[in-house]
Formats: C-alpha cells, structure tokens, sequence
C-alpha cells in the first residue's frame, strides 16, 4: 500500500515539471528579423546575433532568414574598414522586424600598402565568415573568383574561417611583398570526421 502511494507521488512529480514547461513553449512562437541595407558594402557586412555568426546581410531572407525567439537580442554587423554597428531589438512572438543598417568609415582602419599580396581564397561554403588576424574582413565570396581577392600586408598572419555547424579553419600565412597565391578551404562539418572507421 505504502509503495502505491510513494509510486503516485513520484508520477506526479515526473509529469510536473513536464506539463509546467509546455505552456510557455506554445507562446514562443519566434518573431523575424529583416535586415535593409542602401550600399553593396552594407548588404555583404557579417551579421552576429547574440555572439553568433548568422551570414551576410543580404542573403539573410528567403531559406536563410532570421527567426528569433521573443525577448531581447543583440545585433552586430561588421565589416572591414568600418566601425560595428551595434544594435539592441526586442522580438515580439510572430512579429516581423526590419533592422536599418548604416555602417560608418573607420577613421583609424589601416589597408595594406602598395606592396601588399594578393591572396585569392576558394572557401567552401561561400558564406563563412573570415578573419584576418581575428579582424571580420568578409565572406568567402568576397575573395573567390577571377577578379575577387584579399590584399594582406606582408608578413605573418592568422587566418580564420568560420560558420555555425562546421569546424573553424586557422592558419598562420606568412605572405611575400607583391606575391599572388591561392588557397582551398573546404570546412568540415561539425560530426563529420576522416577518421570514422
């Protein structure tokens, strides 16, 4: 009889917790987040949510548009030579919202000189995120191509390659004043690994 009882109250306990939680999860229904950019130099700035890379401004629609869950989010874009734009939203459940980027010159942004390489990058996938000496510069489209490249000051660097669900790239490059060279990066998906029997 005794064991009945303790039995009861345990299911009771186990089932609490459960129903408790499905309530607020019905009311959560995510808000989207649209993102309206004037300049080409504004729509191919990176895109960080709450300290997570998402893309580039103008591919963030369609099947890669941004849906947030309700309460408040940070918002930053970067790109090379210009200063964050940092930006605060509150996300209402199934409430659209545009995000206006303006993106300002940085008056202390240092380029490369007239003896700069020229590193021509083949990324895959095109919409990871790359750093230069953990400075956002673009996405891997940006530097792929015929006529798309990075130019980078000679000497040693660190180069990083990132995207939600693969494993980071990093390299140190050390490139000669002047030269033109070419890489490959193909990142792995996060799971994935060569060394699977």
């Amino acid at each position: 009889m005794r064991l009945a009882a303790i039995s009861s109250v345990l299911f009771l306990l186990i089932l609490a917790p459960a129903a408790g939680g499905a309530r607020p999860q019905q009311n959560q229904q995510p808000g989207e987040v649209r993102f309206s950019a004037d300049n080409e130099q504004e729509r191919d700035s990176g895109v960080w949510i709450d300290g997570k890379y998402f893309g580039y401004v103008k591919e963030l629609k369609g099947d890669k548009k941004v849906l947030l869950a309700p309460g408040e989010h940070e918002i930053s874009i970067r790109q090379d030579g210009y200063m964050d734009f940092v930006k605060k939203i509150a996300v209402e459940p199934g409430q659209p919202q545009i995000v206006e980027v303006v993106m300002e010159e940085n008056p202390k942004a240092i380029y490369p000189g007239d003896d700069a390489a020229e590193l021509r990058l083949d990324i895959q996938p095109k919409r990871a995120a790359v750093f230069l000496d953990d400075a956002y510069v673009g996405h891997g489209g940006d530097f792929g191509g015929r006529f798309h490249s990075m130019l980078v000051a000679p000497g040693k660097h660190r180069l990083k390659v990132t995207l939600n669900g693969y494993r980071a790239y990093e390299s140190d490059i050390n490139p000669v004043a002047s030269e033109k060279s070419h890489m490959k990066i193909v990142l792995e998906k996060e799971g994935d690994s060569q060394d699977k029997p």
